[in-house]
């Protein structure tokens, strides 16, 4: 018997060693994970991505390896601590933050446009909770903290701040002492660079690095757009002057053409593991059938610093030069996490972290009960710049479906509640119960058009999307087993890159709304599906 029972364990064992992979697929956050940003302290890993309009706010992810990442928590977490106007526009609000460690505390730099500018917050956990930030009225966008040998920190941010204009979007990085003990920032400032080129464009999201003794600054440069990509620039001194390399760009796909798979890479940071390799997170988007469906996501590649004319240029996947969608992984022990459930039953006190709002709820307009999640139905609407009755989580497959069922009575007409599929105010999906009828929405380029309108008298309702790629089907019925179609084949290009538009990424989830009248009335969701196919 005890040799039978030896023989299972090293089986077992023996299989837990073969599941380990030896390569991973990219992106490592698909769906919308725009702008990452990493650090390590001792074997873990933290990820920030930015957010926009979206609450609650940066996204932070936690790894022990860069290739299995749990979220943890918001850097942006309490709706008074970094206020979202009333009214802020699509892709507007918390852009593209830098997350650093510095003697026991985690700082995350970022910019809030249409807010107060530029802000830090800290934490001595980076779950939370995060300090109210402190606001440095600086210019640009996308700021970034480096310390120096000494313990000194400085403030690289975005903006031509020499005022000389002699091309078309001309940008650049320039930098400033921040006095963390005054909470502001100090001294002359000192423009950097403008790009690793005359005639360089969009010069932005500098970070700072000192490596084999001397500083690179790295940007992005091009636009988060086709063109975009990332230059890395050299100097003895911190203030310069700031050399660009001979190899930029060291990160692009723009010269792979227009129909590669990957697109729109840049926007990088860089990370050494324990054992002193490099990796590097930056943006990305994937096409299928020719059009962005996920928006960007967060990449990682290999990188090997080399040495050439004098200095340590960075190398991004020695061999290959490009992301690849499948490669060898990092050496660090596969360190997997639990992955959220496929279905939310709304058993607990808290909604799941994985739950997001369309800009910040100042009040409270649901609540779990019951097993249910009951939402309030509210005179905002998803077509404009509100926050509207909508909970919905990332979008993160091309070949998907979600399913809820939804317990809704009415009789007013201006009262609905139902299912959404959202990119921005000007673009979505909307498959609603209403009084006693069915109705599916679509609303493209600010265009609302009805597309199919069927009797439904029941008060329970099961409402469902099937997404394939760039297609997708709506049905709904009293069960899961009794589903009809709704409007037939829809385009789902509709949350696309190439129509929508702008910095965010879509969303699938939950919504209510009684139409700009006010409503006492509520709806309970019974539960939410999400899968990957």
């Amino acid at each position: 018997m005890k040799n039978i029972t030896f023989l299972i364990l090293l089986f077992f064992i023996g299989n837990a060693v073969n599941a380990q992979p030896e390569t991973y697929h990219n992106p490592i956050l698909p769906g919308y994970h725009p702008d990452p940003t990493i650090c390590r302290v001792d074997d873990d890993y933290y990820l920030v991505n930015s957010s926009f309009e979206w609450y609650p706010g940066l996204p932070i992810y936690h790894s022990k390896d860069l290739i299995n990442w749990e979220l943890i928590g918001y850097g942006m977490h309490r709706p008074e601590q970094v206020e979202l106007p009333v009214g802020l526009g699509d892709s507007r609000g918390v852009y593209a933050p830098t997350i650093r460690y510095h003697e026991g505390v985690f700082y995350i730099i970022n910019t809030c446009v249409q807010c107060k500018g530029n802000f830090y917050i800290t934490a001595t956990n980076p779950a939370g909770p995060w300090s109210d930030p402190v606001w440095l009225g600086s210019r640009g966008i996308d700021p970034d903290l480096f310390w120096d040998d000494d313990g000194t920190c400085y403030y690289t941010g975005h903006a031509n701040i020499t005022g000389v204009n002699d091309w078309p979007q001309k940008n650049g990085a320039w930098m400033q002492e921040l006095d963390l003990e005054q909470k502001k920032l100090v001294g002359p400032q000192k423009q950097l660079t403008h790009g690793h080129a005359k005639n360089a464009r969009w010069t932005e999201g500098p970070h700072m690095y000192k490596i084999g003794g001397k500083y690179m600054l790295m940007v992005a440069e091009g636009g988060t757009g086709f063109h975009h990509a990332t230059t890395v620039h050299h100097s003895d001194s911190i203030w310069g002057p700031y050399i660009p390399n001979h190899s930029n760009p060291v990160l692009t796909h723009r010269h792979l053409g227009e129909d590669y798979p990957i697109h729109s890479v840049g926007h990088t940071d860089l990370v050494q593991t324990q054992n002193g390799e490099w990796w590097a997170v930056m943006l990305g988007k994937r096409k299928v059938e020719g059009s962005t469906l996920l928006a960007r996501e967060s990449f990682l590649t290999p990188v090997e610093f080399q040495e050439q004319e004098g200095v340590l240029t960075p190398v991004f996947n020695p061999g290959v030069g490009k992301l690849l969608e499948e490669q060898r992984r990092p050496n660090l022990p596969w360190t997997p996490v639990e992955k959220p459930s496929e279905t939310d039953n709304f058993e607990k006190n808290e909604l799941e972290l994985y739950w997001n709002f369309l800009r910040t709820p100042y009040e409270k307009w649901y609540e779990i009960e019951d097993g249910k999640l009951n939402i309030q139905l509210r005179p905002e609407v998803a077509d404009s710049l509100v926050n509207p009755s909508l909970i919905a989580q990332r979008i993160e497959d091309h070949i998907w479906e979600a399913t809820t069922k939804l317990f809704f009575k009415t009789k007013k007409e201006n009262e609905k509640a139902g299912l959404i599929i959202y990119r921005n105010s000007l673009n979505h999906f909307q498959l609603l119960k209403e009084k006693e009828e069915v109705v599916l929405i679509k609303t493209k380029q600010g265009v609302k058009t009805e597309i199919a309108r069927t009797s439904f008298s029941e008060d329970e309702c099961v409402l469902k999307v099937k997404a394939d790629k760039t297609k997708v089907e709506f049905s709904f019925g009293k069960s899961e087993e009794n589903l009809r179609s709704i409007g037939g084949q829809e385009e789902l290009t509709l949350i696309s890159d190439e129509v929508a538009g702008g910095f965010n990424g879509p969303y699938v989830g939950m919504y209510a709304t009684s139409n700009e009248e006010k409503s006492k009335a509520t709806a309970a969701f019974d539960w939410f599906e999400y899968k990957g196919l």
